[in-house]
């Protein structure tokens, strides 16, 4: 098969539980399963781009080699949110007979979160009834949004967001694959874009590839249209000396001139919050300030009022705390 427009996500994904970087203890879990032959329903949770997907599809490929995709199946439930999907799709998989002598088969469920608690409810139904031919594996960003009672029925699992380590173990495996140079400043630009989500460290420097083959860190936070940790700084350091003319017109820069989403912004000053040193009073105040502005602009309010009301909060905050 042709791999030159393969999109690097799926090229270098692992196909064996082995491969996979960061999560070593549910790897260890996961591989114990395999050499028992048996397998519980299970529920993967946690961030995106952590591996939950990638877990999934490498279990069913070492439990049924050859016949993997014969005996299984992935389904996203928010394409289809309702109790039909459940009714239907997931109801005549499960209750098939398994192919190639499989003791059972494989129905991941991606973003079960995203069904509709009718829907959980006839799930529920569906992994009792075909529990002795099918197991399945749910992912989900939050399981506090899974009915308890398939929570009991399921062994959890909870992926936590990955290292800078494993993000740096891959970016370089695959440009080492690649043939490209990353700087260590590009390194580190990746890591801090990522925060533990493998998927955009990959994206990043495959779109930074596509330029040239030696990346730096001006690429990176150009590509992925990301403010430098030192301009967050600064517009931070600008707002609390009570600067809002340079404040704003450095915000004015990153928003209209580099094209940065408000909400990345916002993420981006709360992350250079919490590891500033400063006063803590001052601190809980400007973090509420963050929350209030990314809310509001949750609920559709104009995003350039929002974020320069957000900079003069900062600025009159710090003035009353002199």
């Amino acid at each position: 098969m042709d791999e030159t427009h393969t999109i690097w996500i799926e090229k270098y994904r692992p196909q064996k539980l082995a491969d996979i970087v960061g999560q070593d203890e549910i790897v260890e879990r996961l591989s114990s399963y395999v050499k028992s032959g048996n397998l519980p329903h299970l529920l993967f949770t946690g961030s995106a781009g952590v591996g939950k997907t990638t877990a999934a599809v490498t279990l069913a490929r070492e439990f049924f080699k050859d016949n993997w995709q014969r005996n299984f199946r992935e389904l996203n439930a928010s394409d289809e949110r309702g109790i039909d999907v459940v009714r239907n799709q997931i109801k005549e998989f499960a209750r098939t007979m398994p192919d190639g002598g499989a003791a059972f088969k494989i129905l991941f469920l991606d973003e079960a979160d995203a069904l509709t608690t009718d829907a959980q409810s006839a799930l529920r139904r569906t992994m009792e009834t075909y529990a002795q031919t099918c197991r399945f594996i749910l992912s989900c960003n939050y399981s506090s949004k899974i009915i308890d009672p398939i929570q009991s029925r399921c062994a959890i699992y909870r992926f936590r967001p990955l290292g800078p380590d494993a993000v740096s173990e891959e970016v370089r495996r695959i440009a080492t694959h690649e043939g490209l140079t990353v700087t260590d400043g590009a390194m580190d630009a990746i890591v801090y874009i990522a925060q533990g989500d493998m998927r955009k460290a990959i994206n990043a420097i495959q779109g930074a590839a596509i330029i040239t083959p030696t990346i730096d860190a001006k690429q990176i936070y150009s590509i992925t249209s990301t403010a430098r940790p030192d301009e967050i700084d600064e517009l931070l350091s600008l707002s609390l000396k009570g600067d809002f003319d340079g404040a704003e017109s450095l915000l004015a820069q990153l928003l209209h001139e580099r094209g940065i989403a408000p909400n990345e912004l916002i993420n981006q000053c709360y992350r250079a919050l919490l590891k500033r040193d400063m006063d803590r009073g001052l601190k809980v105040q400007l973090i509420d300030h963050l929350g209030e502005t990314d809310f509001r602009l949750s609920e559709g309010a104009n995003s350039d009022i929002q974020m320069e009301a957000l900079i003069a909060r900062f600025v009159l905050t710090t003035q009353k705390g002199r």
